[in-house]
């Protein structure tokens, strides 16, 4: 069992009790939590990336034992899930759809463990559901898309038209006709979350119907899309985390869902009482679950930046 502990055991502590010594192991006591990382692990700038980034604040914080298992290691999710389960950890999280019908398997296996599941929502009385509302965050996205094109023709792509994604569409075109009601949305389906190829070629033909900012919902898809942008001179934006990094000269920014901060809030109250609230919780703007990544790539005016400033403001206000 390849199980990766951040905070390593160096050795056991030894002490004295009466005539003879008793081992004490130095985790005793402390809250220990387990993730299994989603399908691309470390290094996706993605699910991942941000899961661990929590998890390593949980760790140097607040003295959480920290634990994480990637798929290429267990070869199937439930595996993992195990794992996780019989090496003791008090939480156990699971990122995306992707893993949910075994983590749910794993879950009726172990009803008294507490389990946590990022990004899609279960029935299961011991798997609490944590997701995002993409409109909210996508609003943003759209605002600022229709304040920087100068052709007032922006273009949205999206992985597969399914009711997740739809609202990552409808929030953009909600924000960007806020800023302009007769602006022109390209919209496409790529009916893929792995080709950046198509989405390179996608973003192309966009691009050639004069569309000057793209932003996508679509996975590696949507990777392709911002490297056609940057290619072809133009801009794009990000999704999910900041992908500012995939193309340096063409990302604005990125809709953010903000893992981290979620992933940390959840150990932190099990720290503090011993529980986490159960069911189904949405994060939007108001919870700081969506927001926006740092501007980058472009230059405004102060006078641009304050404009964009109090239409974002008054977005967020709206929904709080």
């Amino acid at each position: 069992m390849k199980l990766k502990l951040l905070i390593v055991l160096t050795t056991a502590l030894l002490i004295l009790t009466g005539c003879g010594l008793e081992e004490k192991n130095p985790l005793d006591g402390k809250v220990k939590v387990g993730v299994m990382l989603s399908e691309n692990g470390l290094g996706d700038q993605s699910f991942s990336d941000l899961a661990f980034k929590g998890l390593t604040k949980a760790r140097d914080e607040e003295d959480i034992v920290v634990e994480y298992l990637e798929l290429a290691e267990t070869g199937t999710y439930e595996k993992g899930f195990r794992e996780l389960v019989e090496s003791g950890n008090d939480l156990v999280f699971a990122l995306g759809f992707t893993g949910q019908q075994e983590l749910e398997k794993v879950a009726l296996d172990f009803p008294n463990q507490k389990f946590v599941l990022f990004d899609a929502v279960s029935e299961a009385a011991n798997i609490t559901s944590i997701t995002f509302k993409e409109d909210e965050g996508s609003m943003l996205a759209g605002i600022v898309a229709a304040t920087v094109s100068n052709s007032q023709v922006i273009g949205f792509i999206g992985g597969m038209e399914v009711p997740v994604i739809q609202r990552f569409e409808q929030g953009f075109i909600q924000g960007a006709k806020s800023v302009n009601p007769d602006i022109v949305i390209l919209n496409e389906y790529a009916n893929n979350f792995d080709d950046d190829g198509l989405g390179a070629e996608i973003a192309s033909k966009m691009i050639d119907d004069k569309a000057d900012v793209l932003y996508a919902a679509a996975g590696f898809t949507g990777v392709g899309m911002l490297e056609e942008a940057e290619k072809r001179g133009i801009y794009a934006i990000g999704v999910d985390s900041d992908q500012y990094f995939y193309a340096e000269q063409a990302v604005i920014t990125s809709m953010m869902k903000n893992i981290d901060s979620a992933l940390f809030d959840i150990i932190l109250s099990y720290k503090e009482s011993g529980e986490i609230q159960s069911g189904h919780v949405e994060l939007g703007l108001a919870e700081n679950g969506v927001g926006l990544a740092p501007f980058r790539v472009l230059e405004l005016t102060d006078v641009e930046q304050g404009k964009l400033d109090a239409l974002i403001e008054q977005a967020a206000s709206g929904l709080k």
